[in-house]
């Protein structure tokens, strides 16, 4: 048998002799902090030499910062890690401690993670590039994870440092990395009311105070950035340019110009958003008459399943309204229509033996299952009403705003009278807190939520009608989930904001055409799009240059312009008449 000195020499060599050539174990001698290694600002002395795993150490020291502030313990508000690297692209983390409630005392109020990626284009990690952070749709999803340098982040690296947060709402506080508030976390809290006021504190106020806390500690001399907002994402940066202007360079938004009307505004979006989605609905058809039938099958079998309804391979039930939420994804992003309809392909079990009972097939409840994350981002369920309050309650407005369109989403109504069935869109139902498991011991506390008057304010409209930073803005003509016409109604309240107003992409523009739409928004605000058209309401449109400085600046294409001037002919003359004249 081998002397424990004889074990103590040949551990290192045998190790390496085993060990990916990725992973070594050196002594911690070799990995005291550089200026490219992990570091804890403000952090005490390095602890005595021992052994580290050269990959773990960042994270150990990071999850060491991230344990110490959910615990209430004291933690450094700023940790960096080493760069990365993906395919042309160099990344680095940050951890920032920061407070659950930014009206309490710093150092009386609990404190959360929120973590946020830096990301620049390989060999420009010292270059002096200016900042541009992005804010993630939502609420309650994090923030994408670089592969590559493809999409609008590859375009934005060409220019900027781009900072992807995890904060909570849009992929902010709460997600991801960010003090993540998953379906078990949740459970730790000790009543609904605990759990209902500390989520309070998730909304675009505290994302906006998250985002001025960390610009103030990485960007040089804390000077301004720009901001990029994706759906929710445009919310916070609507929020942003409200109450914290003096931290913004300027301002892109994609599908996400929300309404700041005060009281809850959720019944007012609902409204607009059906007549929207019965559109969709039609198209879809359209496009796959031979769903009609498939779906109205699938109808018919689930309410003559014992209750109604049928067991899903994870615990929950489908029913015949649970089963029209698959609108949700399905009928407003790009490919939705062709995903939804593969996905119907395959909704039965082949008859294998005479007289079979006919059966909804695994793969397809497993599908339906997996169809929306309700289970990995509880946010957007639980919070997704209150992004629209401001002093009022929503009291579950999309289930209140259903009943007056019952007579086109009755599920039920319209198989029995052989008429399409409608999916519905982005909307959250209280029963959706029964059907779908993981959202079961969170019904208390979203009742409570539905039901809170006191929610503070989101805008400032006088802020938004004085605003002074360049604002630039894709709104999608048939979008789903921000509605057009509350998306305009809202832009002629921001002072000097462009509109490039397209249906040539769907919500999910930035995703399927990131490159095309940041370098578009980026022209429109740099100079290179000179020519818009002036929105002044909803059947006067004027043609002007680049110079007159109007409320609201609104680029279109060339198909939608078409159809403008079918729908409102004395376009065509006002349009001829400015390029002649001028405006």
């Amino acid at each position: 048998m081998w002397s424990t000195a004889t074990r103590l020499r040949i551990l290192p060599s045998a190790l390496t002799l085993i060990t990916p050539p990725f992973i070594r174990l050196l002594p911690s001698s070799t990995l005291l902090p550089t200026a490219s290694s992990p570091t804890l600002l403000h952090s005490p002395s390095p602890p005595s030499p021992r052994l580290h795993f050269r990959l773990l150490r960042r994270k150990l020291t990071t999850r060491a910062a991230m344990a110490a502030a959910q615990n209430g313990d004291s933690a450094p508000e700023h940790v960096v890690g080493k760069w990365f690297s993906v395919p042309d692209l160099r990344l680095r983390d940050h951890y920032f401690t920061v407070p659950l409630d930014y009206s309490l005392d710093p150092k009386s109020s609990p404190k959360i993670t929120v973590f946020a990626r830096e990301v620049v284009t390989a060999d420009k990690e010292d270059e002096g590039l200016p900042y541009l952070l992005y804010l993630q749709g939502g609420p309650g999803f994090e923030s994408p994870r670089p592969n590559d340098a493809s999409g609008w982040i590859g375009k934005a690296c060409e220019g900027y440092r781009v900072v992807l947060i995890t904060l909570c709402n849009f992929v902010q506080r709460g997600t991801g990395l960010s003090t993540p508030l998953t379906v078990s976390a949740m459970q730790q809290m000790k009543s609904a009311k605990d759990l209902a006021e500390y989520l309070t504190h998730f909304r675009a106020d505290n994302i906006v105070k998250d985002a001025e806390f960390i610009r103030v500690r990485i960007v040089p001399k804390a000077g301004p950035w720009t901001v990029l907002g994706q759906s929710y994402g445009g919310f916070c940066a609507v929020t942003y340019l409200s109450f914290a202007p003096q931290g913004l360079k300027q301002v892109l938004l994609t599908g996400g110009i929300p309404p700041i009307g005060n009281g809850c505004t959720a019944d007012a979006v609902y409204h607009a958003c059906f007549e929207q989605i019965v559109n969709q609905n039609e198209k879809y058809y359209q496009r796959f008459p031979q769903d009609v039938e498939v779906v109205r099958d699938i109808v018919t079998y689930l309410a003559n399943s014992k209750d109604g309804r049928v067991p899903l391979p994870s615990g929950g039930v489908l029913t015949p309204r649970g089963l029209q939420t698959l609108g949700l994804t399905g009928l407003g992003s790009s490919a939705g229509f062709e995903r939804l309809h593969y996905m119907f392909e395959r909704a039965w079990d082949p008859a294998l033996t005479p007289g079979a009972e006919k059966h909804l097939s695994y793969y397809f409840l497993n599908a339906f299952e997996k169809w929306s994350a309700f289970d990995t981002n509880p946010l957007y369920a639980i919070l997704h009403e209150s992004i629209y309050c401001q002093g009022a309650p929503s009291l579950w407005s999309a289930h209140r705003v259903r009943a007056n369109y019952d007579d086109k989403f009755d599920a039920i109504k319209a198989t029995k009278e052989g008429c399409p069935v409608f999916f519905t869109g982005e909307m959250i139902f209280p029963w959706m807190f029964d059907e779908i498991p993981a959202l079961r011991h969170l019904a208390d506390a979203a009742h409570l939520l539905a039901e809170k008057k006191d929610w503070p304010l989101l805008y400032d409209r006088a802020a938004l009608e004085n605003n002074k930073v360049p604002v630039a803005a894709a709104v999608y003509y048939e979008d789903m989930f921000v509605n057009f016409k509350v998306a305009t109604e809202t832009a002629a309240h921001i002072a000097g904001i462009r509109l490039w107003v397209t249906n040539e992409y769907m919500h999910s523009g930035l995703r399927d055409g990131g490159s095309h739409v940041f370098d578009h928004l980026m022209g429109m605000l740099n100079g290179k799009k000179p020519l818009f058209l002036t929105l002044v309401d909803e059947h006067k449109v004027l043609v002007s240059y680049l110079g007159f400085v109007p409320r609201l600046e609104v680029y279109t294409d060339c198909f939608l312009c078409m159809k403008m001037i079918l729908l409102c002919p004395k376009l065509l003359f006002t349009f001829f008449h400015a390029l002649r004249y001028g405006a």
